[in-house]
């Protein structure tokens, strides 16, 4: 996540009344790779809350959990968060007798700049400049490096007619550091073997990714769907034995239910 710039929006902006909060409870269906150029991926079902805060400074919404540092017409500057799920080793054919990888959290500025609006507010371009930093959700947690995703983020409203819905979409490449990469592709000498050569990995571009989401909410629940496509050939990483497919596609569908909201409402510019 991270830190954005921006252009105006031309056209005119409008606002409406929303509730200042909302919360919720829902399930998630998701199918993952263990990791970016993983071949092996995991499905699982999984109880998540919904909670949307429309606050001045603390924002959770359809664009995420973030903190706004700086808002203007032009641009954000957000703090955001992402998260990379824990992975079993054993579960994994290529990482046999290898560390488990962890469940991370990543956090960082972004810049969010607003690129354009169309006249009728039902088409925003956006482009996003997130830098974050990673570490290990354990006892005791450690730094496992940096990434950099700039994007460019398209979102529709009312897509081909479906009213109420919003179609998104997000694509750009994956830059990261040393640390970053040798925590997912680089092998130990200690963890070596005749089918898993030792495997340092450098800091630099690491693929694209390209994310497509469609969602509605509705008076009392929120449903949403997305696809995602990882491709990560020419990473500099690519060559490592942990890298075993260097494209695929992983998705996953939601549903919410809406279990309160706040009386007081708050304006709220789309």
């Amino acid at each position: 996540m991270g830190v954005l710039v921006g252009c105006m929006y031309p056209g005119s902006t409008l606002a409406e009344g929303k509730p200042l909060w909302e919360v919720g409870l829902g399930v998630l269906s998701v199918e993952l790779p263990a990791y970016r150029g993983s071949m092996q991926s995991f499905t699982n079902v999984l109880p998540i809350p919904y909670l949307v805060y429309r606050g001045q400074y603390l924002k959770a919404d359809e664009d995420g959990l973030r903190g706004v540092m700086f808002d203007s017409d032009r641009f954000e500057i957000n703090l955001n968060l992402a998260a990379s799920p824990p992975v079993h080793s054993s579960e994994v054919q290529v990482r046999h007798g290898m560390p488990d990888l962890d469940l991370t959290l990543e956090f960082g500025p972004s810049i969010d700049i607003k690129l354009w609006k169309s006249s009728d507010n039902l088409t925003l371009l956006n482009l996003s400049v997130p830098l974050r930093l990673a570490m290990t959700m354990e006892n005791s947690p450690k730094y496992v490096g940096w990434q950099f995703t700039p994007r460019i983020n398209l979102d529709v409203i009312n897509p081909l007619g479906l009213n109420g819905w919003t179609l998104g979409s997000l694509a750009g490449p994956v830059f990261g550091s040393r640390e970053q990469h040798n925590y997912f592709y680089g092998v130990e000498h200690q963890y070596a073997n005749s089918t898993r050569s030792a495997y340092d990995a450098p800091a630099g571009y690491a693929g694209i990714q390209v994310l497509t989401a469609l969602w509605k909410k509705f008076p009392s629940y929120w449903v949403g769907c997305f696809v995602r496509y990882d491709n990560v050939n020419g990473a500099v990483f690519q060559v490592s034995p942990l890298v075993t497919q260097k494209t695929g596609f992983s998705g996953g569908v939601a549903v919410s239910w809406i279990l309160g909201r706040s009386d007081r409402l708050v304006q709220v510019e789309r």
